[in-house]
């Protein structure tokens, strides 16, 4: 039978990249962010108190359906372990750990300044469009309305870094591993072995030098050309910041994944780096509930 496993975390921090690896596997399916999880909302809205369905669907049915969902959306593939993908997931811990409660959930993240900064800089390489991520003229008026905008906690990068919190801290939170990107640019076979271990599955060859991706019609959609491309070779690189410093400070030091006291969580990440990087890394870590970092060596 089909396992199911997810992909959620925060915006521009290699969730695609991530899936672009794992996609080289003959046995994964992987993709960028899937209609899935709002399809999925959207019959969970459907069916709940408020609605005239609500008495008409038992429990048991909704989770007949929801989990049909799935089924039904991937039915056509062959391969026997899917990774969707969607930002939303990690709000959605519950239903999901109900459908599937061997799933797990691997969650990309980075430094909210370098996600901010990231997301400005596909906004200025696309300076003659509009694009979607912005609902008015105001709020794309200037970097500081753009990034405010982008971090309020209902939109693109507030809501998903919310989310993500809650389920580190959640009844569910050991389903789930952070991988920084920052790690998986730089040392990717490492973080890949480390993965394996956490999926129980048995381990693959990757070629980190010729892994590609891109989706074309959906970013030029979004009015973003080049969103999803991915590179061919996995590695660093270095770059200064385009945010102007009092903004990239505002946002920067808030990578709670660094210090998951309390949680059962697991993480694959860096140490702290120099802001005037983003890519750079040091030791590679796995942690769990008691905080004890683990040489990859020793995994």
């Amino acid at each position: 039978m089909t396992k199911f496993h997810f992909v959620s975390g925060l915006p521009r921090s290699g969730s695609t990249l991530l899936a672009a690896i794992l996609r080289q596997n003959p046995r994964f399916h992987a993709s960028m962010s899937s209609p899935v999880a709002s399809l999925f909302e959207g019959i969970i809205a459907q069916v709940s108190a408020g609605s005239e369905l609500s008495t008409m669907v038992t429990p048991e049915q909704r989770a007949a359906i929801l989990k049909g969902l799935f089924e039904s959306y991937y039915g056509d593939l062959d391969q026997d372990i899917i990774f969707d993908t969607n930002r939303a997931w990690t709000a959605q811990l519950p239903a999901l750990m109900h459908l599937f409660p061997d799933a797990r959930l691997i969650c990309t993240v980075r430094d909210v300044a370098w996600v901010l900064d990231s997301l400005e800089r596909q906004y200025r390489s696309n300076a003659f469009e509009n694009t979607r991520l912005f609902n008015t003229p105001m709020e794309r008026a200037t970097v500081y309305t753009r990034v405010d905008a982008l971090a309020s906690s209902n939109r693109l990068v507030g809501f998903s870094y919310q989310a993500l919190r809650e389920a580190c801290w959640s009844e569910f939170a050991d389903r789930l591993v952070m991988v920084d990107y920052d790690l998986l640019s730089a040392a990717p076979s490492q973080v890949m072995r480390l993965l394996y271990q956490f999926l129980d599955e048995p381990e693959f060859a990757h070629d980190f030098n010729n892994v590609e991706y891109d989706a074309p019609e959906f970013d030029v959609q979004l009015g973003l050309s080049g969103l999803h491309r991915v590179r061919r070779k996995v590695e660093p690189r270095r770059r200064r910041t385009i945010l102007p410093p009092d903004l990239f400070e505002r946002y920067a030091n808030m990578s709670f994944w660094r210090d998951l006291k309390n949680s059962s969580a697991f993480r694959i990440t860096t140490q702290p780096q120099d802001a005037a990087s983003d890519d750079e890394s040091s030791d590679v870590a796995k942690e769990g509930c008691d905080d004890e970092e683990v040489e990859a060596n020793d995994v």
